[in-house]
């Protein structure tokens, strides 16, 4: 059994910054790939990063050049950093992982983006 606990998320003004952390515990494998979703009101769930045991990563093209996903196997800790916020960023950012072959979601951390 996994666990996901997601952190880091607030309320900032247009421009500004924030970094989303996802701790995970359990039965977790630093060679299991992590990713972030985001839900926004009325939006279907859409992906934003993910991330490789090897470092590789991926990005929806709505925030490349603006959010960057980074992990710590030692900590088993995934990072979402994310700068020049917009409202569109608006969501609930949600923690994923696949461990030997099930799928693991965290509660969810509210993002809001307004001045």
């Amino acid at each position: 059994q996994v666990q996901l606990v997601e952190s880091g998320g607030g309320l900032v003004q247009p421009g500004g910054s924030l970094r989303l952390s996802c701790a995970a515990s359990g039965s977790i494998f630093t060679s299991d790939p992590m990713k972030w979703y985001r839900q926004a009101p009325g939006k279907q769930r859409e992906l934003v990063a993910a991330i490789t045991s090897g470092g590789s990563t991926n990005y929806v093209d709505s925030v490349k050049g603006r959010f960057t996903i980074s992990r710590d196997n030692a900590k088993n800790t995934v990072y979402l950093e994310m700068n020049s916020l917009k409202p569109e960023d608006t969501a609930v950012y949600y923690c994923w992982t696949r461990n030997r072959g099930r799928l693991f979601w965290g509660q969810g951390t509210q993002v809001t983006v307004s001045s």
